[in-house]
């Protein structure tokens, strides 16, 4: 695992509409997580992934409405706690669920969540996360079986957990993810979450979920709804995020040629997080 990161600040005028478009077109390269400025964004992607040609080739770079810079710097991992605990604001959901790190205090609220982010995707800061808690906070989870693709630091995982899930199966692709997903898990006390490092190649033919949640990106989702559909229970529910708006009809057309059809939908910012059904 490469140790160092690269840190690249993207300072934006107007910030919007440009910052959805800026992050919607990095999210199609290998970025691990983002941050809101008031300047523009920060992104953050493993140094030896860091391809520069590739970032000043964005299309949204050529706007000539929009001026956008940006500079990069390397991040040691020894210092990525520091720049997160200066960072990292804990977020609120419908006054039913906190999302903290742990030098945060907790917060008497329905659902406390602990995570230590490091250069995983997830906190509820990015309006995914943020949409898919939402989403799951209007969901019976008590007893269910739950699958989390793309698990990120394991939030997802961790509050359907809380929420009461019977056990849930925690996968991400990426090692550090998955290692920091473990840890969270742990931090949160969830003795009912299983982590593992893949994709849906670990998904086997037996296994069955009452619930899937799949917050990843629009090329990988329209990929894996087939097989997400073939594991879920006919009267369960896959829940996914990581698309913009405008990629609404392409999801929900992926699924519906899988038999499911669009339940509801919660949007923010662009950004958007639907519910599938059978």
């Amino acid at each position: 695992m490469s140790a160092a990161y690269r840190e690249v600040s993207f300072t934006i005028n107007p910030v919007e509409p440009a910052r959805d478009i800026l992050l919607a077109e990095l999210s199609l390269q290998p970025y691990d997580s983002f941050l809101e400025t008031e300047e523009g964004l920060k992104a953050y992607i493993k140094e030896v992934d860091f391809d520069e040609i590739a970032l000043a080739k964005l299309n949204v770079l050529k706007n000539p409405e929009t001026h956008i810079e940006f500079q990069t710097r390397l991040i040691p991992e020894e210092n990525w706690n520091a720049i997160w605990e200066a960072q990292f604001d804990p977020i609120l959901v419908d006054d039913q669920c906190f999302v903290r790190a742990p030098f945060h205090q907790a917060k008497d609220v329905a659902f406390d969540i602990e995570i230590m982010p490091k250069m995983s995707f997830g906190t509820g800061h990015h309006e995914t996360t943020f949409l898919m808690i939402r989403q799951m906070l209007q969901f019976d989870f008590l007893n269910k079986r739950v699958l989390d693709m793309g698990c990120g630091t394991g939030v997802l995982a961790i509050l359907a957990c809380k929420m009461g899930a019977d056990e849930v199966r925690a996968i991400d692709i990426d090692e550090w993810s998955f290692e920091n997903a473990r840890e969270n898990v742990e931090r949160n006390a969830c003795s009912h979450i299983s982590v593992e490092q893949g994709n849906v190649g670990l998904l086997k033919g037996h296994d069955s979920y009452d619930i899937i949640l799949a917050n990843i990106n629009r090329n990988v989702l329209i990929a894996d709804i087939p097989v997400y559909a073939s594991r879920l229970e006919k009267k369960g529910c896959l829940l996914l995020s990581g698309f913009y708006s405008e990629d609404l009809r392409t999801i929900t057309s992926a699924c519906e040629e899988v038999g499911m059809h669009m339940e509801n939908f919660l949007e923010k910012h662009n950004w958007v997080s639907t519910k599938y059904v059978f």
